[in-house]
C-alpha cells in the first residue's frame, strides 16, 4: 500500500478558507492522507466556519489555528494555498512538495446582515467543497 501523503492546506490566517477545505480533505481524503492547516498568521477559528461547516455535516470545531511554522519540518506533499497573499508570502518547500493554488474569496470580510453574512460564508464553503472533491479525485483517484 502507498504510504499516507502529507498535505498542507495554506491561507492568511488559518480561521475560515484553509479550515473550510482542511475539514473537507479529511473526510474526503481519510486514512489517505494527513491533512493540515496553517495561516501565514495566526488570527483564530472563525466561528461561522465552524457553523456553516456543521450545516453541512462536519464538525471542525476541534480544530485549530495554526502558524506555518509548527509544520516547518513536516514533509509535504502537497502544499495548496486558498489565497493570494498566502500564495504570495509563502515560503519556499522542498522540491518534492506539489503547490496547487485557488484563490477563494475571504468570507471573513463578508458584510451586510447576519443572514447575508452566512449566505457568503456558504457560497465560499460550497466552492471549496467543490475544490476538495476535484482535488480528491484527481491527485488520489477518489470519485
Amino acid at each position: 500500500m502507498e504510504s499516507k501523503k502529507n498535505v498542507l492546506v495554506l491561507c492568511t490566517g488559518n480561521s475560515c478558507r484553509s479550515q473550510l477545505l482542511h475539514g473537507y480533505l479529511e473526510q474526503l481524503l481519510g486514512e489517505r492522507a494527513a491533512v493540515y492547516s496553517a495561516g501565514v498568521e495566526v488570527h483564530g477559528l472563525n466561528p461561522r466556519a465552524v457553523r456553516v461547516m456543521a450545516e453541512d455535516g462536519l464538525d471542525i470545531s476541534h480544530h485549530t489555528s495554526n502558524h506555518l511554522d509548527e509544520y516547518a519540518a513536516v514533509p509535504f506533499d502537497y502544499v495548496l494555498t486558498v489565497c493570494d497573499h498566502a500564495q504570495e508570502v509563502c515560503p519556499v518547500f522542498p522540491s518534492t512538495a506539489q503547490k496547487r493554488h485557488h484563490n477563494f474569496p475571504d468570507p471573513a470580510k463578508a458584510t451586510g446582515t447576519e443572514e447575508e453574512i452566512s449566505q457568503q460564508f456558504r457560497q465560499v464553503r460550497d466552492q471549496v467543497k467543490a475544490y476538495a472533491h476535484d482535488f480528491a479525485r484527481t491527485e488520489f483517484s477518489i470519485t
